[in-house]
């Protein structure tokens, strides 16, 4: 790159280059047009996409993406969906995010959603896996309108096991809210350290847990699901931690596993009861 002058710049001792960082924002849209429902607006730029892939079903899927591969200190993406009244949309991500190691500067990932009155969404993103170092700062805000209907899931993975990576020092904050008409009805703020990671062995905290997921239905009737899908807990086996509560007009279920894969079986299950439907297509198991 060249300064004013038509020059490189300098970068010495005393003049660093700086590294470059990930932009992108992906907007979309969804409405009810005579008993179907069609892309309203789409907007994509820098790194982050939104793609629709061909379905044979009523609900339409969008698949954000970051085309990036990933997540490092000083990166911003924006994935911001609306579905309108009556329309339902099933969204997810391509594949499971990375947060790598930073410098110091927070990964920033903000995802707002919208529903109108009578709509549905299934926000169903794949794991976010996050790796030594890491600096993540991610904020989800998902807005009901009237008797909107909301299934979540966001599934954290601390390193990959499979090649040994244990976690010593990282910092996390996960922002999740859920609000009904402008009140909210489901907030889950999580904060990572090195120091929580190094006392983790507390009752309070993670335990040998290295991936842990939370699902959450908002919505009239969501409790009703509670013991079909207590059930279905019963039978994840001991190497699964989960448990699940249902009130007024929610559920709410949280797992805690040492194996990844495990812990993604099980949620892929939960949310084909909750769903109560085929889970998106990029999901593979």
């Amino acid at each position: 790159m060249l300064d004013d002058h038509g020059a490189r710049p300098c970068t010495g001792p005393g003049r660093a280059a700086p590294h470059q960082r990930t932009r992108g924002r992906a907007y979309a849209s969804f409405d009810l047009r005579d008993g179907a429902v069609v892309l309203g607006n789409l907007h994509q730029s820098g790194s982050a996409k939104a793609m629709l892939p061909r379905t044979h079903r009523a609900r339409p899927e969008l698949v954000f993406l970051n085309t990036a591969g990933g997540l490092t200190g000083g990166d911003h993406l924006r994935f911001e969906l609306e579905v309108g009244e009556g329309a339902a949309v099933t969204a997810t991500t391509q594949t499971a995010e990375r947060a790598y190691a930073s410098l110091g500067d927070p990964a920033r990932l903000d995802v707002t959603l919208r529903v109108g009155a009578g709509g549905g969404l299934h926000w169903l993103p794949q794991e976010t896996i996050v790796f030594e170092r890491a600096h993540l700062a991610r904020r989800t805000v998902v807005d009901l309108s009237g008797d909107a209907r909301l299934v979540m899931a966001e599934t954290l993975v601390l390193g990959r096991a499979a090649m040994g990576e244990q976690l010593h020092d990282v910092t996390v904050r996960d922002w999740r809210e859920v609000r009904r008409d402008g009140r909210p009805i489901f907030l889950e703020p999580l904060c990572l350290t090195a120091e929580s990671l190094a006392r983790r062995s507390g009752a309070a905290v993670l335990g040998a847990g290295l991936a842990l997921s939370t699902i959450c239905v908002a919505g009239p009737g969501a409790e009703d699901a509670l013991t079909a899908l207590r059930a279905r807990l019963a039978e994840a086996g001991p190497e699964i931690e989960a448990a699940a509560s249902g009130w007024d007009g929610k559920l709410v279920m949280r797992a805690l596993s040492q194996d990844a894969f495990t812990l993604r079986r099980l949620v892929a299950e939960c949310l084909h009861l909750l769903c109560a439907g085929p889970l998106p297509r990029v999901w593979q198991l």
